[in-house]
């Protein structure tokens, strides 16, 4: 990598609501990848924040933000760490599950819990936080953000001023969308209106294909067998 691994430990701070790219980043570690954190950052739909500030998952109302991709209240993804954190208990994870799906709740014993800080820290960052970063980053330096790539910088922040890694150590922070994916966020937040990427720049004025199918799923399983069919074909 360019920022030194693996001969040297690096971070990541990664915008997340399912679990899924930072699961990724703890598979990476297991694989050799010296990585010395990962922050959760999560925007107000905190439950994966709240569950590395407590020890506890518990689900609450999902409400709308500026990163739709993360108005999550059910990770699942999560359940894979558990798996390791519970000693690959499938049993302890199914109590575990069964017992969110009846109650919306769970606890993790304090050891295991504090297993998964050795690694894990989360943040939360509201929507005029979000706004407020990607206005920075724009101003700093003319770089454009998503509203769920500047809550992953803003991770990165604050794993930095609150001292989560040694100063030495590189954070990266991921960034999941293209700022034309959120143009209306992204103007309010900087004045400017998102350019599409050159290999989509005329996509708004390219044809546009379609089929209109009954409401059958029989139909509907056809259609697609009979495309798959002619594309082999072709």
């Amino acid at each position: 990598m360019a920022l030194g691994a693996p001969d040297r430990p690096v971070a990541f701070a990664v915008p997340t609501g399912n679990f899924g790219n930072v699961l990724a980043g703890y598979c990476a570690r297991a694989m050799g990848l010296p990585v010395e954190r990962l922050t959760v950052a999560s925007n107000s739909n905190d439950i994966l924040t709240r569950f590395f500030e407590t020890g506890a998952m518990t689900a609450d109302g999902v409400v709308p933000t500026l990163s739709p991709s993360m108005d999550i209240q059910v990770s699942s993804n999560f359940e894979r760490l558990l798996w390791d954190l519970y000693d690959r208990d499938g049993a302890a994870v199914t109590r575990l599950m069964n017992q969110f799906r009846q109650s919306g709740a769970y606890d993790v014993e304090p050891d295991r819990w504090r297993k998964a800080l050795a690694l894990f820290a989360g943040c939360r960052f509201d929507d005029a936080q979000t706004r407020d970063i990607i206005a920075a980053r724009h101003a700093a330096g003319g770089m454009l953000l998503d509203p769920h790539s500047a809550i992953g910088v803003a991770g990165g922040g604050h794993t930095v001023g609150n001292g989560l890694v040694d100063p030495a150590v590189p954070v990266i922070s991921l960034a999941t969308a293209h700022p034309a994916k959120f143009p209306d966020a992204v103007k309010a937040a900087t004045g400017v209106h998102p350019a599409l990427p050159p290999f989509l720049a005329d996509l708004f004025e390219r044809e546009e294909r379609y089929v209109v199918l009954p409401n059958d799923l029989a139909v509907v399983k056809a259609h697609i067998a009979d495309r798959l069919a002619a594309k082999d074909a072709a």
